[in-house]
């Protein structure tokens, strides 16, 4: 009876606590869409950007580590009806909107638009269909804006504070660049990925040619050159120096990439060149720009629809040598992950690979998480006390963003894994189908308590060293000679951690015994290429190729 009595007294108190969490201070956005903007009902995401200056429209502003906004998910929303965002939705940076501080403000709401997915394994998902922009929510097409309004926002002064916004403007259509003597461009509806998604999907690819393509006959090598989705020229290709413009309003990375891509025409043009084709990949999915070019349940069969689809079509469409010393790959970040994943899954078809700064090579370090040993994802636990895991740091050491908060900007991003963001696509490709149809995550993304056996999962099907580990006595003679990898020591998000692992384990190597060729540029951030510039890097890999090729070859391609 004594704790009947004791329960009973805590009940008002735990309803006060409810009320006081419902009114929680904080302006209230009422977001809306007319039929003029889109007809039907949407099932999708709706979103409010808030920022303290209009250089660019706040949806813009958004990122890592840009401006607050907030997210919260509908379901069949229609025209003239209104969804609401209020303090009990989840944002980022800043996690409510009680929590912004006073002042004048530019806000700007946005509607993504999800489509239905009725996928060859039963399940049906409502997720963003990329429109060919790389699942970029904030700037894909068909998706609803509103106009940029400036209101003053004080949660104290008005707590019950309403701001009412249309989101009557279509967000175009993406601009294809015309090709050029030297950039083709071509896409087509994949069959094995449509039949696997339930609806159509696309992927695509841009080839850069070399010089006196069009007037010779003979065939060239391939650089498979591999990264996020991208329609620009492979390799930063440019035929025009940066103009004052354009280095004004960039940073020292972008202007050293601007200088080398145009650098890379002059020398592309010359007669002394090798010559070659370079060809990346469009190959956006409902998950993330890239689906890193294996089959996977989330994803689909992208590997093989890369094998058996895409290059047997690029090599028909362009004049290619269809030999592997003469099909190579490269990239950086998820095209590093890429480079390495490719040869290592089809080392008879692939000659030779360059992987920059890859995407982790085993999952004892994602972005700062052990995921075989941690039992938190947000945190390391050391016997009395626990400290944040740091996700992304400056060179210098200074923390850009822990994990905590990293997964949280993807979660205001979206749910079920619909962020179209970079932990959750790991998840989608490395990790099994969840009971829902979306996948089973590898952590809890709002408390970061790890599955130990998604991990497991991860490390049977996924983890390239563990790969190499299970297969070298029949891999390994085919890789000898093949595998060249470069990182920065203070890779932005820790990814030489990894890189470090397969190099160690590289060394103990037997029948064959084969180093790889590792770099490591001290104190350089992510995506460390090494010194050279991308003409030399060429020159070297047509080097490579040329010694690699059969005696009964010669080498048109290359008037040295």
């Amino acid at each position: 009876m004594k704790y009947r009595n004791f329960a009973v007294l805590l009940l008002p108190f735990a309803i006060c606590i409810e009320l006081a969490h419902a009114q929680t201070p904080g302006p209230r956005f009422e977001i809306s869409f007319p039929a003029s903007a889109h007809a039907g009902a949407i099932t999708g995401r709706v979103y409010v950007m808030i920022s303290n200056t209009d250089k660019e429209e706040p949806r813009l502003q958004i990122g890592r580590t840009g401006v607050p906004f907030f997210g919260r998910d509908i379901e069949q929303l229609a025209p003239g009806q209104t969804a609401v965002i209020d303090s009990t939705d989840l944002g980022s940076p800043i996690e409510s909107l009680s929590a912004l501080p006073a002042g004048d403000y530019f806000v700007q709401a946005l509607v993504s638009v999800y489509s239905e997915f009725k996928r060859a394994d039963g399940h049906v998902l409502w997720m963003h269909d990329d429109q060919w922009e790389g699942q970029e929510f904030n700037k894909s097409p068909d998706n609803l804006k509103s106009a940029v309004h400036r209101v003053h926002i004080d949660p104290k002064e008005n707590p019950a504070q309403v701001i009412k916004l249309n989101a009557s403007e279509v967000i175009p259509p993406v601009v294809v660049p015309p090709d050029t003597q030297w950039v083709k461009r071509f896409k087509f509806q994949s069959p094995m990925l449509t039949k696997f998604w339930g609806r159509p999907v696309y992927i695509g690819a841009t080839v850069l040619l070399p010089k006196d393509y069009a007037r010779q006959t003979i065939s060239y090598p391939v650089l498979y050159e591999q990264g996020h989705f991208d329609l620009s020229p492979p390799l930063g290709f440019r035929t025009e120096a940066p103009t004052d413009e354009e280095l004004k309003t960039s940073t020292a990375r972008r202007t050293r990439v601007l200088h080398e891509g145009y650098q890379l025409y002059q020398n592309w043009i010359s007669d002394r060149f090798p010559r070659m084709l370079v060809v990346t990949f469009q190959h956006p999915n409902p998950y993330f720009d890239d689906s890193y070019a294996v089959n996977s349940p989330n994803v689909g069969p992208y590997g093989d629809s890369i094998m058996q689809e895409l290059i047997p079509e690029i090599e028909k469409r362009f004049r290619a040598i269809q030999q592997p010393y003469a099909r190579v790959l490269a990239g950086g970040s998820t095209g590093g992950w890429e480079a390495l994943a490719l040869q290592f899954f089809h080392p008879d078809f692939f000659g030779g690979t360059w992987a920059y700064c890859p995407d982790p090579v085993t999952f004892s370090n994602v972005e700062g998480i052990n995921a075989y040993s941690d039992k938190n994802a947000f945190y390391k636990q050391y016997t009395w006390r626990r400290e944040p895991t740091i996700n992304s740091i400056e060179t210098d050491g200074r923390v850009v963003l822990t994990s905590e908060q990293r997964n949280h900007m993807e979660l205001v991003k979206g749910t079920l894994g619909r962020s179209g963001d970079q932990l959750d696509i790991w998840s989608a490709v490395f990790g099994p189908v969840g009971a829902n149809g979306y996948f089973e995550p590898l952590f809890n993304k709002r408390t970061g308590e790890i599955n130990p056996a998604v991990a497991q999962y991860w490390k049977e099907n996924f983890d390239l060293l563990e790969y190499l580990k299970k297969n070298w006595p029949t891999l390994g003679p085919k890789l000898v000679d093949k595998l060249h990898i470069y990182t920065g020591t203070m890779d932005t998000y820790q990814l030489n951690y990894a890189v470090r692992q397969l190099e160690e384990w590289m060394k103990t190597t037997e029948n064959p015994h084969d180093e790889g060729f590792f770099v490591y540029g001290v104190g350089e951030p992510h995506c460390y290429t090494g010194s050279g510039t991308r003409a030399e890097r060429l020159i070297e890999i047509a080097e490579f190729i040329s010694a690699k090729r059969p005696y009964v070859d010669a080498a048109p391609w290359w008037p040295h």
